[in-house]
Formats: C-alpha cells, sequence, structure tokens
C-alpha cells in the first residue's frame, strides 16, 4: 500500500513540474486572458522560476513586445519595483470598467506579498498573431496606485 502511495505521489509531483504554458488562442475570451496572467504572476515560481513571467509574456500583445523586446527585456521589465509587486502577490480581484469589440479595460486591485493593496489598470486588446488570428491580448498595464495597508 505505501508503495502505490508513493507512486501516485510521484506521478502528480512529475505532473505538476511538467505542466504546459497556456497560449493565446481564439477561444479565450478577455477575461479569461487576464485571470490567466494574474494567477501565473501569483504563482511565479510554480513549476519553476519565472514561469509566471514567461506566461505573461505569451499573452502580451504584438505591438507590445515591438516596445518592451525579447523576453529577457520583458522579465526585467517585471522586476522593476512598479510591476515586481505582482510576482508572488497573495490574491486579486478583477472589475471590468469599459469594453467594446476590441478593447476591454479592467480594474485589478492587488494585495502584495507585504500586504499592501495597489490597484492596475489592465487592457486587454485583440490582435493577430501569427499562429492566432482574433486572440485577446494585454496590450498596457499601468503603473500602480497604492491603496494602503491590507487588514
Amino acid at each position: 500500500m505505501k508503495l502505490k502511495a508513493f507512486i501516485i505521489l510521484i506521478y502528480f509531483i512529475c505532473l505538476s513540474s511538467f505542466a504546459e504554458e497556456v497560449r493565446p488562442n481564439e477561444n479565450l475570451e478577455p477575461i479569461d486572458v487576464i485571470q490567466i496572467q494574474l494567477k501565473a504572476l501569483k504563482d511565479n515560481d510554480t513549476p519553476k522560476a519565472d514561469a509566471g513571467i514567461k506566461q505573461t509574456w505569451l499573452f502580451a500583445h504584438p505591438k507590445n513586445k515591438l516596445v518592451t523586446g525579447p523576453y529577457p527585456r520583458f522579465r526585467i521589465m517585471l522586476y522593476d519595483p512598479h510591476y515586481q509587486i505582482l510576482l508572488n502577490h497573495k490574491s486579486h480581484s478583477i472589475n471590468l470598467i469599459q469594453s467594446d469589440d476590441k478593447k476591454f479595460v479592467y480594474g485589478v486591485n492587488v494585495v502584495s506579498k507585504d500586504n499592501q493593496n495597489f490597484f492596475y489598470e489592465w487592457h486587454i486588446e485583440k490582435g493577430t498573431e501569427e499562429n492566432c488570428n482574433n486572440c485577446w491580448f494585454t496590450s498596457a498595464v499601468s503603473y500602480p496606485q497604492v491603496k494602503g495597508q491590507n487588514i
């Protein structure tokens, strides 16, 4: 019986360490994109270091990638004090601010790992990528607004 439990444990460890990234696809709605990114950033170092940043990069709007540069530069940007708050944060909530056929703007409240409250404005826009026409991508994320200490 102990051997069976051990085998099951090893199976789940292997399964979680080989979790695949979610790729942009036409079946994802704007809310899905932001949820995928925020969950990935919340669990940034699972299953490996900076996996959340890599996942977030996959949903960066193609026009944004022209500005931010390649992934290594994007990764450095996420360690800037304005965005580092998102890495391994405690919790977040998402509220729709406005939308139309091509763009959704969300308000994101984040509780950082040191219990500070922050607000980001997160823009999701349609874009084309060579392998994903009409997919949703993040086109902009504001600098955070400090909202105080979480109780």
